[in-house]
């Protein structure tokens, strides 16, 4: 066996006994200050292995072909009704989506944008409708109704039945012979001299122009109920009334108009805002109470360049389009996945990164107070980056879809629209978080506490020295 003082040899910490020490009360004193260095050094080297570092490149989207993108947008038109409303969705790739409606909320607004009321839902305002044929000659029977003789029609008969119409309109024209057929049956029929329960009646909008703005008209022809003592039902004057949307044809009008009648006799002192007869229900709507719209919802669409588009559409009615104003103020319009505040809270080392401009056109109001003339588009170009955050294990935390916006204006020939342009970056922003590894932290306290030991040994060697040095000078005596 191998002798204990052979193995003492090698002792690379021999010890000095403490009779032939000296403390002293400088050596005392470094000490003291080498230990609190140590324990501050110690404590940013903590910090610094806790801490999680990142770094920033830029490379190709790594998106696989046929991803979706989630595009979420709640956008006030205080100049456009939910009754013609329609939000529209194409790309390069050749899809065309019209007025998308299954992740789409439409709520009536007044000129503030304030909500007057629930959901508004629009039935079946843009389907189909059919007419009489053309070819005979037309015998006006309904009465034409100017605005000083407007209110006064109305509170005299229970049933008001309107046809907001204008002369140019091509609907409006295939209209007017079913009109006025059914209005000479209905005459025939409900006398007004001796019924009094019923008047079929027409307004020219090229000529009242303030009336039907009065009313809300933006696509000709309209046909509304008014029902007796129910068009102005609140404190702030909102019109309630209904809209008639089945077939404009001579027995469709008449039979929708027998429907409104009956029910008088039955219950003549309440009449009901809407008619009580299946039939009536799938064609009569309630009629939007403003002139405005809040569109909101979202729609998905692949990662190509592609238009977001809200306009007045519809199949069986003509606009006016210098009359329509597509001014708008952007509520919210983000893309991808939300972020919760609490999730970016969470991240705050990455705020340098994130959360700048995902939602930047938030709040923006684009008005156009017809300073700008009739007939103007409202168009923004919305040019979209990609954002991952990816962990050292290579784990997406975040993902974020940010965006730069360019708006203008142009005048058209064609319908005025609000028109979102999207196109994605084919380059994406990748931060990576760099963690540190513990056995280059151990390293690291390590050497601090080595390094501040050594140092403060010598210091304390000089230190001694020195003062010995000037002890033995006092005494006069030679070196």
């Amino acid at each position: 066996m191998v002798s204990t003082s052979k193995i003492k040899s090698v002792d690379f910490y021999r010890k000095i006994p403490r009779d032939l020490t000296e403390a002293t009360l400088s050596g005392a004193g470094l000490s003291i200050v080498a230990a609190l260095c140590m324990l501050f050094l110690f404590g940013m080297e903590l910090n610094n292995y806790l801490a999680v570092s990142t770094t920033t490149s830029v490379i190709v989207d790594r998106s696989s072909d046929g991803d979706f993108l989630r595009m979420d947008f709640n956008i006030s038109f205080p100049s456009l009704s939910c009754e013609f409303a329609s939000v529209d969705v194409s790309d390069v790739l050749g899809t065309n989506r019209l007025n998308v409606t299954k992740t789409i909320r439409k709520f009536s607004i007044d000129p503030n944008l304030r909500p007057t009321g629930s959901e508004f839902h629009s039935g079946e305002v843009l389907s189909h409708v059919n007419h009489d044929e053309a070819g005979e000659e037309v015998v006006e029977d309904s009465v034409s109704l100017t605005s000083r003789n407007f209110d006064t029609l109305l509170h005299q008969y229970p049933i008001s039945v309107v046809n907001f119409y204008a002369p140019w309109c091509y609907w409006c024209n295939l209209l007017k012979p079913s009109w006025e057929k059914a209005a000479k049956q209905i005459k025939e029929r409900y006398d007004p001299e001796m019924d009094g329960r019923v008047i079929l009646a027409k307004v020219d909008c090229t000529q009242e122009a303030d009336l039907c703005r009065k009313n809300h008209i933006q696509g000709y022809p309209s046909i509304r109920i008014f029902r007796q003592g129910s068009d102005l039902r609140d404190d702030k004057a909102h019109h309630d009334h209904e809209s008639y949307y089945g077939d404009r044809d001579t027995e469709s009008l008449v039979k929708m108009v027998i429907g409104l009648v009956e029910p008088i006799h039955v219950e003549p002192h309440k009449l009901a805002l809407e008619d009580k007869s299946g039939n009536a229900s799938k064609t009569l709507k309630k009629a939007p109470s403003t002139g405005g719209c809040r569109i909101e919802g979202y729609i998905r669409v692949k990662k190509v360049p592609g238009n977001l588009m809200v306009s007045a559409r519809s199949g069986s009615h003509s606009f006016d389009s210098s009359q329509m104003n597509m001014s708008h103020v952007v509520n919210h319009l983000s893309f991808g996945r939300k972020i919760l505040p609490q999730t970016f809270a969470d991240l705050k080392r990455l705020s340098p990164y994130l959360g700048h401009s995902h939602d930047r056109l938030n709040g923006r109001p684009f008005i156009n107070q017809r300073d700008l003339g009739p007939n103007v588009t409202i168009e923004h170009y919305l040019q979209i980056v990609k954002t991952e955050v990816l962990k050292s294990n290579g784990h997406a935390v975040v993902e974020e879809y940010e965006y730069t916006a360019h708006s203008s204006v142009a005048h058209t020939y064609y319908l005025p629209v609000a028109k979102f342009h999207f196109e994605l970056s084919p380059m994406q922003v990748l931060i990576t978080e760099n963690s540190r590894s513990f056995s280059h932290f151990i390293t690291n306290v390590c050497a601090i506490i080595g390094g501040v030991f050594t140092v403060a040994g010598i210091l304390d060697s000089i230190l001694h020295q020195t003062m010995t040095l000037m002890k033995k000078i006092e005494l006069g005596k030679n070196f």
